[in-house]
């Protein structure tokens, strides 16, 4: 199965939560594997973690995940 990158989070943290999300709409993300280095954040580059889902489910998904990431990122009450 390919798998389509619909979005970049920035940072571990908030691509685990896009990509739970993404799973309770019916969606398959591809799961960040474990690991990585203490202390070191942003391990992916300046673009950052990537949230890949089947190419099948990529429209949809990146509808999806960039109202998620908007979400995630506007200022708290």
């Amino acid at each position: 199965m390919a798998y389509q990158i619909i979005a970049r989070a920035k940072n571990a943290s908030m691509a685990r939560a896009l990509e739970v999300a993404l799973r309770a709409y019916g969606f398959h993300p591809l799961e960040q594997g474990e690991g990585g280095l203490p202390g070191v954040p942003n391990l992916f580059g300046a673009e950052g973690v990537p949230v890949q889902v089947p190419e099948e489910e990529a429209g949809d998904a990146t509808v999806l995940a960039a109202e998620l990431l908007k979400e995630m990122a506007a200022p708290g009450p």
